[in-house]
């Protein structure tokens, strides 16, 4: 991944000048792909693609949006490049903040690329603007398939747009820094969920075998997710994986579903359906138990808010392992690119490893980093201290962000973990 900055730019075509209704010379241009765009209110009712742009817009009620961050002031001059079936007409309308500009294009032919030009439009503030195009068609005429935004002037210069068809937030990540001789034997942290944008993973307890956290599938589902990777190097198809190498259920809980994962290292995967709630705090624990040095059982448990017990998920048999837990991190993740443009946060609090002989120690610094979307693609992802844990925020095109690599503490609670009553697995 990476990101294209708007100093590269190319000469704005006469055309454009005339469309828009400019007539003195602009120097430089940028080309913004509409499938880098959202469509709101519902993030899935367009459909965005790179060869095609946007199309399948049929409903008046929605709108494309494209996000950018401007770093000066000054004019922009806009235009949209669109295709249309012959003769036909579209009424298009383009919001900047409060200005609004409307135009009308007719239609050349399938493939036959229209210009509609917005003319001047004002940046008065540095930080991000969103440029949402809608449609004042009726439905059911054509609106066109939209194909690029066009930007040029002055106001252009050093601003900043994904120009890339994966529109997902970055992932970031809370990496709690261990002395490596360390043997983990169990990581506990606490969640509250404090934005609910659905395909949002927050995860809790990561370690270098596995991750523990919950999820938000849908508007009517949410899980409680435990997975462990295989061993070996097999990172899409797990009927590759030999059975030697393959992660082993040892048990789960009641009500959970169980079986393999793959495309992003391969495993056993686990979840619990469960609408936990936003604004309450979720309790999750892991704990790692070396076998004759051959392997590991790692099992995760969670503590059910209503029943105000700790409940098994699942707990995994690991070859290729026979020590404990290493890398203990966190992170929040947005898994489906529709939903990009909105804000995801959490609060993680609490943090706990124990080591072999059973001695508590709390993790109170960490650092943020993020994944390769956000080294340039996506700007805006955060992290910092609020009611005393650390919080993580990535999406909704937010001005300003965290820098990778960036140190933090939270204050310290001293109170460790003491209500677990974990159940007993039996060894298989």
């Amino acid at each position: 991944m990476h990101y294209f900055s708007c100093r590269v730019l190319i000469p704005l075509a006469l055309a454009l000048l005339q469309g828009s209704g400019s007539d003195s010379a602009v120097a430089d241009e940028l080309r913004v792909p509409a499938f880098t765009a959202y469509s709101l209110p519902d993030a899935d009712r367009i459909r965005f693609t790179e060869q095609d742009g946007v199309t399948r817009w049929n409903d008046n009620a929605q709108s494309v949006n494209w996000y950018g961050l401007f770093r000066q002031t000054g004019d922009v001059n806009v235009a949209v490049e669109l295709t249309l079936p012959e003769s036909a007409e579209s009424k298009l309308r383009l919001r900047v903040g409060d200005q609004t500009r409307e135009v009308s294009v007719s239609g050349k032919g399938r493939d036959a690329v229209v210009v509609a030009g917005f003319g001047s439009l004002s940046i008065s503030s540095v930080g991000y603007h969103q440029f949402q195009l809608e449609s004042l068609n009726e439905n059911g005429k054509p609106f066109g398939s939209i194909q690029t935004l066009v930007l040029s002037g002055n106001a252009v210069a050093d601003c900043h747009f994904n120009l890339k068809e994966r529109r997902n937030a970055a992932s970031v990540h809370l990496m709690y820094p261990v002395p490596e001789d360390t043997q983990i034997a169990a990581f506990y942290c606490e969640v509250t969920a404090v934005e609910e944008p659905v395909t949002t993973f927050y995860m809790a307890c990561g370690w270098h075998r596995g991750y523990f956290g919950m999820q938000v599938n849908s508007t009517d589902e949410r899980r409680i997710i435990f997975s462990v990777w295989d061993s070996g190097n097999e990172a899409v198809d797990r009927d590759k994986v030999a059975d030697e190498n393959r992660v082993k259920l040892m048990g789960k809980g009641e009500g959970v579903f169980s079986g393999d994962f793959g495309n992003e290292g391969t495993g056993g995967h686990s979840h619990l359906k469960y609408m936990w709630k936003t604004g309450e705090t979720q309790k999750f624990i892991v704990t790692a138990e070396p076998v004759e040095k051959t392997y590991t059982i790692y099992s995760g448990y969670w503590f059910h808010p209503e029943d105000k017990t700790w409940m098994l998920i699942s707990s995994w048999k690991a070859p290729g392992e026979g020590g404990y837990m290493r890398g203990p991190h966190s992170f929040s993740e947005n898994f489906w690119g529709s939903t990009g443009h909105v804000v995801r946060k959490a609060r993680y609090g609490n943090q706990w490893i124990r080591n072999d002989r059973g001695e508590w120690r709390e993790l109170t610094k960490a650092k943020f980093s993020h994944d390769p979307t956000g080294k340039s693609d996506r700007l805006d992802r955060f992290m910092g201290v609020e009611d005393g844990q650390f919080f993580l925020s990535h999406g909704g095109f937010v001005d300003g962000f965290s820098k990778y690599g960036e140190p933090f503490d939270r204050p310290a609670t001293g109170k460790a973990p003491s209500d677990l009553d974990l159940p007993v697995i039996e060894k298989k």
